[in-house]
Parts: C-alpha cells; sequence; structure tokens
C-alpha cells in the first residue's frame, strides 16, 4: 500500500507520517517511510539542489529535477517495497508537483501531467491526505528557522498552491482527503486513522 502526506510546509504533514508510521509498526505492519525529493542517495543530491538558494532555475529546470528524481526513488525504492508487501508512507509525491509547478509557478498543467505520468510509471498513491491550513498557521508553526529556495517563493505563490491542492482534492475526492489541520495533531490523526479503517 502506498499512503502521501500533503500540503505546504507547515501544515503537519510531517509530524501526521510519524505518527502513522508508529502506529502501524506497533499493530505488526512493515513499513517505509520516505520524502520527496529524496529517499535514496541520488535523489537526497537533487534536492539539494533545488533547496539551494543559491541556485536560479527556472520553472522547467525546477519540474525535471523534482521528475528525476522522482523517477529513481519510485524505480528503486518504492515499488520494490510495494511488491514486498511494505506499506509505503511518502512525505510528499507527485500531487505537489502538480500543486507547486503547475498551479504556483504556471507551467502548462498538460506538461505538468505528463511528466509526473513519465516518471512514476504511472504508479498512483492507494490514499492521499491532504492536510490544509492557511498560509498564517503555516508561518507559525515553521517558525524562524531559516527558509530554502522554494519556501522564498513569498505569499502569492503559496496561495496558489494551497489553492491547487485543494483543486486537486475535489478532482480527485476518491484518493485525496482533504482535512482541517488547523485543529490538534492528534486530532488530526484521529482522522487520518478513521479514513485508513478497514483498508490496511
Amino acid at each position: 500500500m502506498f499512503i502521501t502526506f500533503e500540503g505546504i510546509d507547515g501544515c503537519g504533514k510531517t509530524t501526521q507520517l510519524k505518527k502513522l508510521a508508529d502506529y502501524l509498526t506497533k499493530t505488526g505492519k512493515k513499513v517505509m517511510t520516505i520524502r520527496e525529493p529524496g529517499g535514496n542517495k541520488f535523489s537526497e543530491s537533487i534536492r539539494e539542489l533545488l533547496l539551494d538558494k543559491s541556485n536560479n532555475l527556472s520553472p522547467v529546470t525546477e519540474l525535471l529535477l523534482f521528475e528525476a528524481a522522482r523517477s529513481h526513488l519510485v524505480e528503486t525504492v518504492i515499488k520494490p517495497a510495494i511488491s514486498d508487501g511494505v506499506i509505503v508512507l511518502s512525505d510528499r509525491f507527485y500531487d505537489s508537483t502538480t500543486a507547486y509547478q503547475g498551479f504556483g509557478r504556471g507551467l502548462d498543467m498538460d506538461d505538468v501531467i505528463q511528466c509526473n505520468a513519465i516518471a512514476t510509471g504511472a504508479l498512483k498513491p492507494d490514499i492521499t491526505f491532504y492536510l490544509d491550513v492557511p498560509l498564517e498557521v503555516a508561518a507559525q508553526r515553521s517558525g524562524n528557522r531559516e527558509k530554502d529556495r522554494i519556501e522564498l517563493a513569498g505569499n502569492s505563490f503559496f496561495e496558489r498552491v494551497r489553492l491547487g491542492f485543494r483543486e486537486l482534492a475535489k478532482m480527485e475526492s476518491h484518493r485525496i482527503i482533504q482535512i482541517d489541520a488547523t485543529q490538534a495533531a492528534e486530532e488530526t490523526f484521529a482522522i487520518i486513522l478513521s479514513h485508513l479503517e478497514g483498508r490496511l
């Protein structure tokens, strides 16, 4: 099974992924947690390039780097793990690319979708949790930590990204579960478990 967590930085997706991983491990399930971009040595090296503030990347270059990292991760980590019966939990997947590079950067949506399909070999998450929070809540949670290249894109960019995630949740409501993540972490986690009941 393949479960992904999506949302803008500060929404709580990493926290919820860790909570679910701990829960599933305690119930005897085989679990793997990964992040995008990243998840293995090659993809982590691309992550460094993407987030480095000294790199002035065009939206197309950004898109293709994300897809290169994703393609390698899918081929070498995600698909083999799923084949072995492991539940794979990912902090971001291709929905982030659609929201960030499609809605956020304004790239042609058909091009983004096609690149996603090529990079994943048509692999889709079984269920995706989109944790929705306003920008001001995300900013408060992120605190004063130093921002990376993408996080410096500005509020108007992230409003478009958030709108993108919401549109995707409407379009694929059978897969993407939108959750109001402004509530306490335990309440959010309870909602996540309720949607997984009977599916694991």
